[in-house]
């Protein structure tokens, strides 16, 4: 059996797949939309199209997986969903997001706050020059949070960090591993008690032994809250999602629960990238 790391313990240990249960045909009920995408299209300057009248729900306490080639927009979806491309000039971003209800993209909306109930995680670790403890507690000290000797421990345990480093919360952050940096950016996003998580291929600079925990993180976060991973390894998708949307040119070609997806692709598209025709 695959190993699965348990946060608090410092160690992994064997776990069955998570996915065994879709694969014998019990799959959890439908769960409701976090977030609901109608008609998105996203144009990079130059002209640019990246995204396409996407439609798309973002279901609570489930983890869904973005799959396509590169440059396909799964990147570029998931910066849509806390806003990120407010930061890049001349982005035009149309159709509409909801988080509960809301439009993000109204007039007026509290971007920051969105922010902080949409957490982030990049591709590579982005950590401040700064200590451990200063890296977990940045966001939410910033936000006013109170306690924040509590808040770093509880999302340092929930990242899966604290036994690697709760006696030396002062040091170097950059000291850490890559593994271990990317599990701190992790619990950076944690401390600001996110409601929707995203993931941008958060394990591909890691190796094997940091991915496999940061997997087993990834399907527990995806009980308590929305998480949205970027992936490039469909073994990846296979193991910690429960939907599965598959991007190409720009466009949503087929999503679904990831057993249906994987065994029986509508989209003769999908079923050609998930046999390895192209990709």
């Amino acid at each position: 059996m695959p190993l699965r790391y348990v946060p608090g313990s410092g160690a992994p240990v064997s776990r069955p797949d998570r996915l065994a249960s879709h694969r014998s045909g019990v799959v959890r009920g439908a769960a409701p939309a976090r977030m609901q995408v109608q008609d998105l299209h996203v144009h990079y300057p130059g002209g640019l199209h990246a995204l396409k009248s996407i439609n798309l729900d973002v279901p609570n306490r489930r983890v869904l997986a973005l799959i396509g080639p590169s440059g396909c927009g799964k990147s570029t979806f998931l910066r849509t969903l806390n806003r990120m491309h407010d930061l890049y000039p001349g982005t035009r971003v149309s159709g509409r997001i909801t988080l509960d209800g809301t439009d993000i993209y109204a007039p007026g909306y509290d971007v920051v706050n969105l922010r902080r109930r949409v957490g982030m995680v990049f591709q590579r670790p982005n950590l401040f020059p700064a200590s451990i403890y200063d890296n977990v507690i940045w966001g939410a000290r910033l936000h006013g949070a109170a306690d924040l000797d509590r808040l770093a421990e509880r999302a340092l345990r929930q990242a899966g960090l604290w036994p690697e480093v709760y006696t030396r919360l002062q040091a170097p952050a950059s000291l850490l591993s890559g593994g271990q940096q990317q599990r701190l950016c992790l619990a950076r996003a944690l401390a600001l008690e996110p409601e929707v998580l995203l993931l941008d291929e958060p394990t591909s600079a890691l190796d094997p032994v940091a991915a496999e925990r940061l997997e087993g993180l990834v399907c527990e976060l995806g009980q308590r809250m929305a998480v949205v991973i970027v992936t490039h390894h469909l073994a990846q998708a296979r193991r910690v999602a429960d939907e599965v949307a598959f991007f190409l040119q720009g466009e949503l070609i087929e999503h679904g629960p990831t057993s249906r997806l994987f065994n029986h692709p509508v989209d003769p598209r999908a079923a050609d990238y998930l046999q390895g025709r192209y990709g």
